[in-house]
């Protein structure tokens, strides 16, 4: 029997205080890029504890510049995970390179690094870690990995605001990319942030965003306009101050979930691997094949009960018709990603959850293991 009050898989609430940012941009008459898109920009930079943000109007779009502002030629090849959303690859060929995807761990959903080093060949020019659910890819790995090949580093952080290895930020190691969708832990709508120490890096992305302008009419290369307007920004900023315990209330809820999910049969439970700060953007379980039932079947008792959950993701990022006879995209076999795929499935975490609602995600599944 389906319980009166719906469990959401995610839940996107504002407080007062983002209420009157907004008015005082709608007051001050500067809605497009402006002070309060230069505020995010400094306090994303001293959150992530890097020198340059730049803000741009979609985390697809933070990708496909931050490709694009290390020239990167036709042939040139992005290395990658195939277990990602579609930006991903959406972005490595818009900025005209070729992708080539390895295989994730077993531990973490994230690229696995061994793998990385197997292909990187002469027209390797970036790796693309993906910060997955919100844990950090192995950089302790990938980012000497990078540095020994002369690699430029590009991090998908579209999931992991805050995320940390050994207590280093997200987006701290190469070029940091994150998205502020409706649904992300800091959101702003659409719109997405650029990270780097690097100056010229930087000074690139800046002008790139304005349509190749430094000053008005006065074009420097060929750009786009990717700019966050002053409304998003607010949006953003009263989250950023507030942000830790909302990971805090986030993580605290994965650890009831762990506890009351452990010791079930082919159900392996998401943890944060030593070392590593998990924001828990999302909590994805694998539903293995010596479950007692599958993962599909297990959505459809969560929804029948009144519980919100996702597949994230159904398939491969390639494994589509628009991008499989595409030269772009070079394929090997990633036997653990396409395992994962028909088995993973994310549950509610989020910091609006109830004790109550855990304890009822946590029965409903046990039983469906008992049924």
């Amino acid at each position: 029997m389906t319980a009166d009050r719906p469990i959401s898989i995610t839940e996107v609430r504002f407080n007062d205080d983002v209420e009157q940012l907004l008015l005082e941009v709608v007051r001050s008459g500067v809605v497009a890029q402006g002070p309060m898109v230069k505020r995010l920009e400094d306090e994303f930079a001293d959150f992530v504890g890097v020198q340059h943000c730049i803000a741009v109007n979609n985390g697809t779009t933070a990708l496909i510049a931050a490709l694009k502002a290390l020239d990167l030629q036709p042939g040139d090849e992005v290395v990658t995970s195939p277990f990602t959303f579609v930006a991903t690859l959406n972005a490595i060929l818009d900025a005209g390179a070729t992708a080539r995807f390895v295989d994730i761990g077993s531990d973490d959903f994230n690229v696995d690094a061994e793998q990385i080093e197997c292909v990187i060949n002469d027209r390797t020019r970036v790796v693309m870690p993906v910060h997955l659910y919100g844990q950090c890819a192995d950089m302790n790995k990938i980012a000497p990995l990078a540095e020994r090949h002369g690699l430029a580093l590009v991090e998908d952080a579209a999931q992991a605001h805050g995320a940390t290895l050994d207590d280093r930020q997200a987006g701290s190691w190469g070029i940091g990319c994150f998205s502020l969708y409706a649904t992300k832990n800091l959101t702003s709508g659409e719109g997405g942030l650029i990270t780097t120490n690097d100056d010229v890096v930087a000074d690139h992305l800046r002008v790139l965003r304005n349509q190749g302008m430094r000053a008005r009419y006065q074009y420097e290369m060929v750009g786009n306009n990717y700019r966050m307007t002053d409304l998003n920004a607010a949006l953003c900023i009263p989250q950023l101050s507030g942000y830790a315990e909302l990971v805090g209330r986030r993580a605290a809820n994965a650890a009831r979930l762990q506890e009351g999910l452990g010791g079930l049969e082919g159900l392996t439970v998401p943890r944060a691997l030593l070392g590593r700060g998990h924001v828990w953007h999302q909590f994805t379980i694998v539903v293995g094949d010596d479950s007692p039932i599958s993962r599909d079947a297990l959505l459809e008792r969560l929804a029948n009960a009144g519980i919100g959950s996702g597949i994230y993701y159904p398939r491969l990022v390639f494994d589509y018709d628009c991008y499989r006879e595409d030269p772009r995209v070079v394929t090997t076999p990633v036997p653990i990603a396409e395992s994962t795929v028909s088995t993973c499935l994310s549950l509610p975490v989020h910091q609006y959850l109830s004790d109550a609602d855990i304890d009822r995600i946590i029965s409903t599944i046990r039983q469906a293991w008992h049924a």
